[in-house]
């Protein structure tokens, strides 16, 4: 029987230092739950600490990701790698807290798409990291949710809870860096499902160093920033949309058909997203609602 929550934690040569990470979830998360820590390869040094932690504790696994490298593809095969309903993904730096995976879980399973754990609204915080970084994805984050409405401050943080229906049903193109967050924050948009968040103190890594690159990374950023504007669409006119912005062919994993519908559960949380706007189903451009 499948567990409540995934846990997916993309990794990339974090060897001794995923453990202390392992312990911090392992002490807070109530929920019953798996973690699965993904690796781009087998001969990464993570994959030994990981198995041998999973000899104390069971929820633990190592999975090697066989879609490509880089975190965007970690996390697309960690979503698909597993059963469970609901999938909250963490960073393997030790940067975001453990113990709110089971309120962002929880927030899933009371109906939002998407929980976002949010460094921008009031109650969170963003301390350390690169300024540039901090700068621009704070302007994101609070745009979006200012002029798009999209249920979130912080649509580019990586650390949310999803509905594992939702991503399938949506699919992922995201192939570069930590897009997704972004990417299936604007779909949810787009689709008028809920969104929600809870507020979140990120602390920059103390060890190691980050791979995040600002300027590569701002093009891919801007696509689905670009997205998360616009009337409601059915779910066949976003995937025209997106076919359009990715191109055709781009490996999507998922995206049921139209008619695939996500079950959303009554109740309501304390930022959401509208999901009940009439608009043209198959209008593709305009201002947003």
């Amino acid at each position: 029987m499948a567990r409540r929550v995934a846990v997916v934690i993309p990794a990339y040569m974090e060897g001794e230092g995923i453990v202390s990470v392992l312990d911090r979830i392992a002490e807070a998360v109530e929920s019953d739950c798996e973690v699965l820590v993904v690796v781009d390869s087998a001969d990464d040094p993570t994959v030994e600490v990981v198995r041998r932690y999973s000899e104390r504790d069971l929820r633990v696994r190592n999975v090697v990701n066989s879609y490509g490298r880089g975190p965007a593809n970690a996390i697309r095969f960690g979503i698909d790698s597993t059963d469970c309903p609901v999938v909250v993904v963490t960073m393997a730096d030790g940067s975001d807290d453990p113990r709110q995976i089971d309120d962002l879980a929880r927030l899933v399973e009371r109906g939002v798409v998407i929980a976002a754990a949010s460094r921008y609204m009031p109650g969170g915080r963003q301390v350390g990291g690169p300024l540039a970084k901090g700068l621009m994805s704070r302007a994101a984050g609070v745009s979006l949710q200012m002029f798009a409405r999209v249920g979130t401050r912080d649509a580019t943080n990586s650390f949310k809870a999803y509905s594992a229906d939702f991503v399938r049903r949506v699919g992922v193109d995201s192939r570069y860096g930590f897009e997704i967050g972004l990417e299936l924050t604007a779909k949810a948009r787009r689709l008028r499902l809920p969104v929600g968040e809870i507020p979140t103190i990120w602390l920059d890594r103390t060890s190691g160093a980050s791979n995040f690159k600002v300027r590569e990374s701002i093009p891919h950023y801007l696509r689905w920033y670009r997205l998360a504007f616009g009337p409601k669409l059915s779910a066949e006119a976003l995937r025209r949309r997106v076919d359009r912005l990715v191109g055709v062919g781009s490996g999507r994993a998922g995206f049921l058909p139209d008619d695939t519908t996500v079950p959303v559960v009554a109740g309501a949380v304390p930022v959401v997203a509208g999901a009940s706007e009439a608009a043209n189903p198959d209008a593709e451009v305009g201002s947003p609602r």
